[in-house]
């Protein structure tokens, strides 16, 4: 069972990214202190990219469309066990990853360290209604629009992360 927002413990990192101290998730965020988290991009076979649209209860960007799947690296966790604990949870995919890049924080990203992942599967994807409100494969064309768009609501993290991904993959 996932724990709850307010109890999670996080691991406060450096400007480094080497770990200072233990902190709940709530005191990081609002203290704007450096963590870690990691994002996954997951595409199907014809190159469309998987998106969710968060939940309304999320305290951070309710109702913004996001990466395929995202969240915190817990205390002594490694990043890819983190990401396919992760996809695991919010999609209930079960995929080889392939890491992408490591990007340091900023405020774009929340002052998390991200690291980004990437699958390719054409498995169907079993959205959990705790963590999004909706969920759907995009084409690039579709993405470009869905970015660009001044009406939709779009994490900070999400165009910075595709952006890095397409300067290293043609999709």
């Amino acid at each position: 069972m996932k724990k709850s927002t307010k109890e999670e413990l996080l691991e406060v990192v450096d400007e480094n990214n080497q770990v200072k101290g233990i902190a709940t998730r709530r005191e990081i965020h609002e203290k704007g202190w450096r963590h870690r988290s990691v994002h996954i991009l997951i595409f199907n076979s014809k190159g469309d990219l998987y998106l969710q649209k968060r939940s309304t209860i999320k305290d951070q960007y309710p109702e913004h469309w996001d990466t395929s799947a995202a969240g915190h690296t817990d205390p002594g966790e490694s990043p890819l066990v983190a990401a396919q604990r992760e996809l695991w949870e919010e999609l209930g995919l079960e995929v080889e990853l392939t890491e992408v890049l490591e990007y340091p924080a900023c405020l774009e990203t929340g002052w998390e360290f991200v690291t980004l992942f990437m699958a390719r599967t054409d498995a169907p994807v079993r959205l959990n209604l705790e963590e999004a409100t909706d969920g759907d494969y995009f084409s690039p064309d579709q993405l470009t629009r869905l970015l660009t768009d001044p009406k939709e609501k779009i994490a900070p993290a999400l165009p910075l992360l595709y952006a890095l991904f397409k300067s290293r993959y043609s999709e």
